[in-house]
C-alpha cells in the first residue's frame, strides 16, 4: 500500500485507543519536558486531558500524541505534543495540533497556549504566535 503521509495516519480523540504505556515510554524517556515522568504522573494526566493520538491506518500503531488541558469554554494549554522517531518529517506533528485546535474551535475557548523550546515553526503554521504582553502572565511552580 502506497499511502501518502496524509493518508497513512488517522488522528483521534478516543481514549480507549491510546496506548498509555507507548506515550509514557515517550514522553518519560525522549522528551526535554516530560523526562524521568513516572507512569502513576503520565496516567493522571492523560485522565485530566482530552488526548489526541495518530495512528498508522495499516497496522493500528500508535505513532504520536498530544494532550490539551482545559475547561472547554474559556482556556486551554496544549502539551505533550510528540511524534514518534519513525514517522517523523511527515507533517504528523502539525496534523496532531491542528486537530486539537480544530476540536477547541466551536467550544468558545478564547486562549489556547503552549509552551516550547524548540518546535515554534509547527505550531505558528497552526495559526500560534508569542504572547502580546507576556509581562502579564505568571507561573507558580510546586517543583
Amino acid at each position: 500500500m502506497n499511502e501518502t503521509p496524509q493518508e497513512r495516519y488517522e488522528i483521534s480523540s478516543d481514549p480507549a485507543r491510546l496506548d498509555a504505556a507507548r506515550v509514557h515510554d515517550w514522553l518519560s524517556t525522549d522528551t526535554y519536558w516530560a523526562k524521568g515522568r513516572t507512569r502513576e504522573h503520565q496516567d493522571r494526566a492523560i485522565a485530566g486531558s482530552l488526548n489526541f493520538g495518530a495512528y498508522d491506518v495499516v497496522s493500528g500503531e500508535q505513532a504520536g500524541y498530544a494532550r490539551v488541558v482545559s475547561d472547554l469554554a474559556t482556556f486551554a494549554w496544549l502539551c505533550d505534543v510528540y511524534v514518534d522517531p519513525v514517522a517523523r518529517g511527515n507533517g504528523l506533528g502539525g496534523r496532531l495540533v491542528g486537530a486539537a485546535r480544530d476540536h477547541l474551535a466551536p467550544t468558545g475557548v478564547r486562549r489556547f497556549l503552549l509552551a516550547t523550546a524548540d518546535a515554534h515553526g509547527v505550531y505558528e503554521k497552526a495559526g500560534f504566535r508569542p504572547l502580546d504582553h507576556p509581562d502579564q502572565w505568571m507561573c507558580l511552580r510546586f517543583a
